[in-house]
């Protein structure tokens, strides 16, 4: 049977309103119910506390519990893997650090592309390194410290929290950059590696901020410069080594991410309630408190970002040879 034109054009706009209409239906109805973000260091670091932060928020906003499960092994890709694997339903999210843009190519077999299977959701901070010293050592700037560096090839002690660390990369491309020649000496872990730059066993490290700005207030080290493009608020009389070292920039990126073909919509809704977050007062000051600095954006501004930061690890790794343990 002929449908007269009115009637045919009436069903055809109807139905081409329905996949739009679905979205913003289930934008509204979600979440239904609990949301687990995994977290792939042990409690207590500073991606564990800044996942916690964000999750109170988006609970106290959306009406559901958002659960942290912390999965701790591997560097990071045994927390991957799981999500990656997840229904792409909302319910399963991941907290994105530095180690998963290392590991892109610090591993060779990898069951997940990392960049593949994931989609962005929002960026949450970034946080600044900081090249310190034991306060016996003899340099008190980046240029002493790099003259001493090419007066003494391969003397210098270089702790990190282990290779592929966020620690180790800094280091690694600031011995390239600077064109200095230092020991890399890992550790299991940042904590025994500071304790050995606090006992002046080892003379450098490039430590996150958060774990060694106090050590720096109170005297027992000595911070050179920090990482990032640009001083931190947290630290003003400390110089970024890029004033030093042109280009140099390594600062650790955290972020949420959802597995691959996770609905667009409710991407966006999870962004934008991330972003009110990282705008109000009281997440802005505990953030600072971490020592970092709010990454407010779309989910393709942190996309793009994650990416620049594989890319740009990569390059160290592989000029450096680094392999995995």
């Amino acid at each position: 049977m002929m449908l007269p034109r009115r009637r045919f054009l009436h069903l055809a706009a109807g139905a081409a309103a329905l996949p739009m209409a679905s979205s913003i239906s289930r934008a509204q109805t979600f979440p239904s119910r609990p949301v687990r973000i995994i977290v792939p260091t042990a409690a207590g670091g500073p991606n564990d506390i800044l996942t916690r932060l964000i999750a109170q928020w988006l609970s106290e906003r959306l009406g559901q519990p958002f659960i942290i499960e912390n999965r701790p092994g591997a560097g990071t890709n045994t927390a991957t893997e799981v999500v990656v694997r997840a229904p792409p339903d909302g319910y399963t999210h991941f907290s994105a650090g530095p180690a998963s843009a290392i590991n892109a190519t610090l591993y060779d077999k990898l069951s997940f592309n990392f960049l593949r299977d994931t989609a962005p959701v929002a960026g949450i901070m970034r946080v600044s390194n900081v090249l310190v010293v034991h306060p016996s050592f003899p340099a008190r700037t980046v240029p002493e410290f790099i003259a001493y560096a090419k007066a003494n090839p391969g003397k210098l002690s270089m702790a990190s929290g282990g290779i592929g660390s966020g620690s180790h990369m800094a280091g690694e491309l600031f011995k390239m950059m600077a064109g200095v020649d230092m020991v890399h000496v890992p550790y299991r872990g940042a904590g025994p590696a500071l304790s050995d730059v606090l006992g002046g066993l080892v003379q450098v490290m490039f430590d996150l901020m958060p774990n060694s700005i106090e050590h720096i207030r109170a005297g027992k080290l000595r911070g050179l410069a920090v990482t990032t493009a640009t001083r931190s608020p947290e630290l003003p009389d400390i110089p970024a080594v890029g004033d030093f070292v042109l280009g140099y920039e390594a600062s650790a990126v955290f972020g949420i991410v959802a597995p691959r073909n996770t609905p667009a919509d409710i991407v966006d809704r999870l962004n934008r309630e991330i972003n009110a977050g990282l705008a109000d007062p009281s997440i802005k000051a505990r953030l600072a408190q971490l020592s970092g600095t709010v990454l407010a954006g779309s989910p393709d501004d942190f996309g793009k970002l994650f990416a620049d930061e594989t890319e740009k690890w990569g390059k160290v790794i592989r000029a450096a040879h680094i392999k995995a343990e």
